[in-house]
């Protein structure tokens, strides 16, 4: 079984980047809680080198994830980067503390958000910048007029949503092309269905956070993981590939042993009758 990220195929991003299908989600490379450095800061450089030495070119992170400390880590690691490396990341969070989360669409801490983001990764222009989540006391044309402007300046390249509604994707469409969508999706949590088919049907990027969640005592993908010998994470994994040609998955891990286990999904082939089982499970 290949062990390369390339096995999963390429998927292009706004037309202009091409990356392998299979990322890696940087939220995992923190301490406890999302919050301050990891415990073992070794270990987690370990697991970004080898996502990138297995063919991960895609790598999702955000300012919140530390906050600050997962960009940070990137850079120390990988910079200067490969030329065919592509980083994601997010803006629009405010963390309080561990394992806490506040939206914050304003305009000014968007903008502030980015260029602290630029500072972190060294970067001149963030590839693909992502909204992290709509502010109920932000109108979200206003979160979105900021990311325009700084698409117009040359530091975002790309502008990405995460965590939205059908509805609320169409007002951003209204304002500017979206590239990605970015919401929660796995095996029990279906909620975003109807956007993996939209995504699918537009040729937008749909990137599922928690994709490895709800994967314990499921039958048809125990039943698949003993036929393939593997794990039931390989198994989650391969079906969200086979689920749409637009899915990218970002599975994160502060290890590199877990990395490698992830990164050798991309080359499973599920059966139909296996990927059928499987999504009809919420159905």
């Amino acid at each position: 079984m290949s062990s390369s990220a390339a096995a999963a195929g390429t998927i292009d991003i706004g037309g202009d980047l091409t990356v392998n299908r299979m990322g890696f989600g940087a939220m995992r490379i923190t301490g406890s809680g999302i919050w301050g450095p990891p415990l073992d800061k070794a270990k987690a450089k370990a697991a970004v080198r080898k996502a990138v030495d297995l063919g991960v070119n895609f790598i999702d992170t955000a300012d919140s994830y530390g906050p600050g400390v997962s960009e940070e880590l990137l850079a120390e690691t990988l910079y200067p980067y490969p030329d065919d490396l592509v980083i994601a990341t997010k803006g629009g969070m405010i963390r309080p503390g561990p394992g806490r989360w506040n939206p914050d669409g304003r305009p000014a801490h968007l903008r502030a958000a980015c260029e602290g983001s630029l500072r972190r990764l060294k970067l001149d222009q963030i590839p693909l910048y992502q909204f992290h989540r709509p502010d109920p006391k932000v109108p979200i044309a206003d979160s979105i007029g900021a990311l325009v402007e700084l698409r117009d300046e040359g530091k975002i390249r790309h502008i990405g949503v995460s965590n939205v509604t059908e509805q609320q994707l169409r007002e951003v469409q209204k304002l500017a092309p979206v590239v990605s969508v970015q919401n929660r999706y796995n095996l029990g949590d279906r909620s975003s269905e109807s956007m993996v088919d939209l995504c699918d049907s537009e040729s937008i990027v749909f990137l599922p956070w928690a994709p490895l969640q709800n994967i314990d005592h499921v039958p048809p993908v125990l039943t698949a993981a003993r036929r393939l010998n593997v794990s039931p994470r390989d198994v989650a994994l391969a079906w969200l590939l086979g689920r749409s040609a637009q899915v990218l998955p970002i599975p994160g891990s502060g290890s590199a042993e877990h990395v490698a286990d992830n990164v050798a999904a991309a080359a499973i082939e599920l059966t139909a009758d296996e990927s059928n089982a499987i999504l009809q499970l919420a159905q």
